[in-house]
């Protein structure tokens, strides 16, 4: 029978913030697939929990991934964690639950911290929809291509970004899309955890004077919503459709300009003729 593959939220800074059964699945598996094994041994050695830890990152999951697969597959049972939050998610971790998945071995979440969904809910920016796009491209032309993509992007928009490329991810984003309202997070639940609210124009400012030092988390406001203004003749045409529905041309008139904020008079004056 085959094992189970475990996806281990861990702590993005503070400790304090593993569950209970967080630990109760790293004491009680075979052994632990990590990102950063010395990362991850930190965590283990806090908790006195002593397992075999392999590594499963972006440049071996070719190797190691199959190995992993042979062990779950013997009935073995692994904890998938990354260097913090969720595995999985913006993580190479998403390879290995996709072998786990198309081999039919059962995989089950630990939910743990995560930095996009925490500065989301700091942000003060509308949560009820929302689009998570990870880390940009860091060659130039591609990051504008894909920012040209989501211009028109309605939905609050949250990014990972580094330190070294914050400065250049901001003026892009500011160039592409203007000025819009931002919520920048950095090094959240740790010691000098921040959340600016401000704007694209103001942080480029900002950040042009100071250097950016932490990992950063961007939330970004939406497009506007864009009103359709309808023509003369589609105004015509619902101004014909009300009258079939039983209305005066005048009601019929007065309740189309009314909606769609045009001229009563010239749009009566265009019906008569």
């Amino acid at each position: 029978m085959a094992g189970i593959l475990y996806l281990v939220g861990t702590p993005i800074g503070n400790l304090g913030d593993i569950s209970p059964r967080c630990v109760e699945v790293l004491s009680s598996v075979d052994f632990v697939a990590a990102e950063d094994t010395r990362v991850s041994i930190k965590i283990l050695n806090h908790l006195g929990i002593k397992k075999q830890l392999v590594s499963y990152y972006e440049h071996n999951q070719a190797e190691s991934g199959p190995k992993i697969m042979e062990r779950l597959m013997a009935g073995e049972s692994c904890a998938l964690v990354t260097d913090a939050g969720m595995p999985a998610i913006s993580d190479p971790g998403e390879g290995l639950v996709d072998l786990c998945v198309k081999a039919g071995i059962r995989v089950v979440c630990i939910p743990g911290p995560c930095a996009a969904v925490s500065a989301l809910a700091l942000s003060g920016l509308p949560t009820g929809r929302f689009t998570f796009e990870g880390f940009l491209p860091v060659n130039k032309k591609q990051r504008g291509e894909q920012l040209d993509e989501l211009k028109a992007e309605k939905r609050t928009m949250i990014f990972y970004e580094a330190p070294h490329k914050l400065k250049a991810t901001l003026n892009d984003m500011l160039t592409v899309w203007g000025d819009r309202e931002l919520s920048i997070s950095r090094e959240l639940t740790k010691l000098h955890e921040e959340t600016v609210r401000t704007t694209l124009a103001a942080a480029c400012e900002y950040y042009a004077a100071n250097e950016p030092k932490g990992e950063f988390v961007l939330v970004v406001r939406g497009a506007e919503e864009t009103e359709h203004v309808i023509s003369m003749d589609e105004a015509l045409e619902l101004v014909r459709t009300l009258q079939k529905e039983g209305k005066s041309l005048k009601d019929a008139v007065k309740r189309v300009a009314s909606d769609h904020g045009l001229s009563k008079n010239e749009l009566y004056d265009m019906a008569i003729k």
